[in-house]
């Protein structure tokens, strides 16, 4: 068994032009501790910013240094400065702000899910598409360094015919008082849709959908589920697990992941336990493809948060350019949902699910 270093290609990959104009729609944590370190890094131009609290506008501003603050949406939206409006509120408020975006011909970033109405997802991106707007959902963790570099060693062949993955997560989640726990839909529809739109990246679209839900009893203030289960199913006979616990009182948290395959297996971890800060993902892999039963590793730059934020603007700016389509387009995220939509059927109905059952 050797240890071998390569390099990977997990970078996002900007456009050639990034100085669009970025409006800013909700000045909360997902914007000040992930977004907007992101766009700093890269000089990208965020033309101003609006919340309903001025207050919190006024900070975010002053924070990185943005030139506007809006009194009024309408205010942003009627600015020539903003070709993408990024959304950053409650799901059930982005389906008419979106819609007003839409009217007046403005690019958009969404927060994932676009919407806790199905029909109302649905309906965005059907107005964006007959609008002829580019509508972008913020699904970053397919940029996370080790979800990237999970994709460039399945694509090369390194661990042959994928037969079996997971994604574990077990760690506490500070929930009571927040909005999210008034949800009655919670841990899948606001959180494991990460893993669940990873493993769509990875692996594409699954047969069934098997899904069990529970709420910890230590978390009574959180109408939702907080403990999760649930298994993809695939026509080539690979199963995929994404198990979660949000309630993890004790000191071993973890955040693992695996992916095995006929010719080898890649496991690592994701660095979830110190957000916002971030902490490097790490991934080894063992495979037989070049030699007997070799172990390889490699060093990932960044992690999911805030690096990982560059990556859906940056495709939503490149598709813009090229009149393509977004990494993360509307229509692509529908299928997640779809996902996320046949698990809460399979909990509440005890059964397994087609996603081609919602949609």
């Amino acid at each position: 068994m050797r240890d071998q270093r390569l390099e990977l290609d997990y970078r996002a990959g900007l456009p050639p032009k990034i100085d669009y104009g970025i409006g800013i729609v909700g000045c909360g944590s997902i914007i000040n501790d992930a977004s907007l370190p992101a766009y700093q890094r890269h000089n990208f131009n965020v033309a101003g910013c609006y919340d309903l609290n001025r207050e919190a506008a006024e900070d975010t501003a002053r924070r990185f240094k943005i030139p506007k603050v809006y009194d009024r949406l309408s205010d942003l939206l009627a600015d020539p400065d903003v070709a993408i409006v990024e959304i950053a509120v409650h799901p059930w408020q982005q389906f008419e702000i979106a819609g007003q975006a839409i009217a007046v011909g403005k690019h958009l970033l969404c927060q994932k899910p676009l919407s806790d109405s199905y029909a109302q997802a649905v309906e965005t991106v059907h107005l964006a598409r007959e609008a002829g707007i580019k509508l972008a959902v913020n699904q970053q963790m397919r940029w996370d360094p080790a979800i990237r570099a999970v994709r460039d060693l399945i694509g090369k062949g390194w661990i042959g015919q994928p037969t079996e993955a997971s994604i574990q997560v077990s760690l506490f989640s500070d929930l009571e008082g927040s909005w999210a726990a008034a949800s009655s839909r919670f841990e899948v529809m606001l959180h494991s849709i990460h893993y669940l739109d990873s493993i769509r990246f990875l692996f594409g679209e699954p047969e069934w959908v098997t899904s069990r839900h529970t709420r910890h009893p230590l978390l009574d203030g959180v109408r939702g589920e907080t403990k999760t289960i649930t298994v993809l199913d695939y026509d080539s006979g690979l199963q995929v697990l994404s198990a979660v616990d949000l309630c993890n009182p004790g000191i071993d948290s973890f955040a693992t992941f695996r992916f095995s395959g006929t010719e080898g297996v890649i496991r690592g971890t994701l660095g979830l336990g110190s957000y916002p800060q971030g902490e490097p993902d790490s991934i080894a892999w063992r495979s037989t493809r070049l030699y007997a039963d070799t172990r390889f590793e490699a060093e990932l730059e960044g992690a999911w948060f805030p690096h990982a934020f560059i990556g859906p603007i940056a495709s939503l700016m490149r598709a813009i350019q090229e009149d393509g389509t977004p990494e993360t387009d509307g229509a692509d995220h529908l299928k997640t949902l779809d996902i996320v939509e046949a698990a809460y059927i399979s909990a509440a109905g005890n059964r397994s699910v087609k996603p081609s059952e919602v949609g």
